[in-house]
């Protein structure tokens, strides 16, 4: 059937919706005013929800017939960041800001249900729409799977939009589409002493350097160079005086691979490493990985079903090809659980110098792409009730 009138009934709706969100946006785990927002909104449409995840809420639109549980993701937190773009609607929270887009993937969502709930009588199935908070940590989606949101669920679809594909362009994949997210901490402990007799000491902080030199090539040496890696130290702490040589050298980083055996793998090669670096310099290390995110790998069956959602949308030449993204996404909880996809959803403008990256403080989307987003969100659902 042609649900064009319907959905294009949404797009004023969305719109409205994501300015009011980007206008007051809240960081992870303080949600409250985004969650009662959605909340208000679901009660105007007739749909009924549940808590989850403190913050969360799942909602389920019943269709008339027996069928599949097809769930549609949306997150709802923002970022601590000043905005500094030109916006009416900038935002009103100081220091913190939608620098990632996932107003709109709130506002997209909600614009999904209201044309959803329209044709439930012609469902066979049912819809459950997932608004998560805490993505930007990377812990949301994990509480509410632990919670049980899935229980019911037998796919699911999430959506990016994406400022690095132009406004129009989609892109639906099979296979690992972004990078698992692991905390990395080093601590060097030498000898403190002197600055100006350093052979009485054990220097911590030439070790930590030596090492931050040295871990580029433990990757390059160890992992394959087709299966892409990045180890990043971001923040390096020791010392509290000019000619004083600390105790103590700590370096934390992210480490970011596409599948579990270069992960573990990766980690072993950086903990050897620092161990020997230490030993090298007489001093010892300790290592330690925090587990983040896993990758996000999308299935070959439900891809199938993204690309016949996007093609009722956007011409051939529009569903494009992408490389993976070494950012994490905690979608990747769900779609351990169950078979889903992460789509791309290009949002960026035509005029190159309004395009920011992702989590800058200019960030902005090309509002075009929330009507794109709003009906791939509706497809999917759509596609996955006739074909699953």
């Amino acid at each position: 059937m042609d649900f064009k009138d319907i959905l294009a009934e949404q797009e004023e709706y969305v719109r409205d919706l994501r300015r009011e969100f980007h206008m007051y946006p809240e960081t992870s785990w303080n949600e409250k005013r985004t969650a009662k927002r959605i909340k208000e909104e679901l009660e105007k449409i007739g749909i009924s929800y549940q808590k989850y995840a403190d913050t969360g809420i799942a909602a389920v639109i019943e269709g008339s017939k027996p069928g599949q549980t097809v769930a549609l993701r949306a997150d709802m937190d923002a970022l601590e960041v000043e905005e500094k773009a030109d916006l009416e609607f900038k935002s009103k929270n100081e220091g913190i800001m939608h620098a990632c887009g996932h107003d709109g993937h709130t506002a997209m969502l909600l614009g999904a249900a209201r044309a959803l709930y329209q044709i439930k009588d012609e469902l066979a199935g049912r819809v459950k729409l997932i608004f998560q908070p805490a993505e930007e940590m990377v812990q949301g989606a994990a509480k509410m799977v632990e919670e049980g949101v899935l229980d019911d669920v037998d796919g699911i679809m999430g959506i990016h939009l994406w400022i690095d594909l132009p406004t129009g362009k989609i892109n639906v994949e099979a296979g690992p589409r972004m990078a698992s997210g692991d905390y990395v901490i080093v601590e060097f402990t030498g000898k403190g002493g002197h600055g100006s007799m350093p052979h009485q000491a054990v220097d911590p902080i030439v070790m930590a350097s030596s090492f931050v030199l040295d871990s580029q090539a433990i990757l390059s040496r160890e992992i394959d160079a087709l299966d892409p890696v990045v180890l990043t130290f971001g923040k390096m702490k020791s010392g509290s005086r000019f000619n004083v040589i600390p105790d103590k050298a700590e370096i934390v980083g992210t480490l970011r691979c596409f599948n579990e055996k270069t992960r573990v793998q990766a980690s072993k090669a950086i903990k050897r490493y620092a161990e020997k670096t230490a030993r090298a310099y007489r001093g010892e290390a300790e290592v330690t990985i925090q587990k983040g995110t896993p990758p996000t790998i999308n299935d070959p069956r439900a891809a199938e079903i993204g690309q016949s959602a996007a093609k009722k949308i956007a011409a051939a030449e529009d569903l494009i090809v992408m490389d993976k993204v070494t950012g994490s996404e905690d979608m990747a909880y769900y779609l351990r659980e169950v078979p889903g996809v992460i789509a791309f959803v290009g949002a960026g403008f035509e005029d190159e110098e309004q395009n920011y990256p992702h989590h800058n403080s200019k960030f902005k989307i090309n509002e075009d792409s929330l009507k794109i987003g709003t009906k791939l969100y509706f497809n999917f659902a759509l596609e996955f009730l006739e074909q699953y």
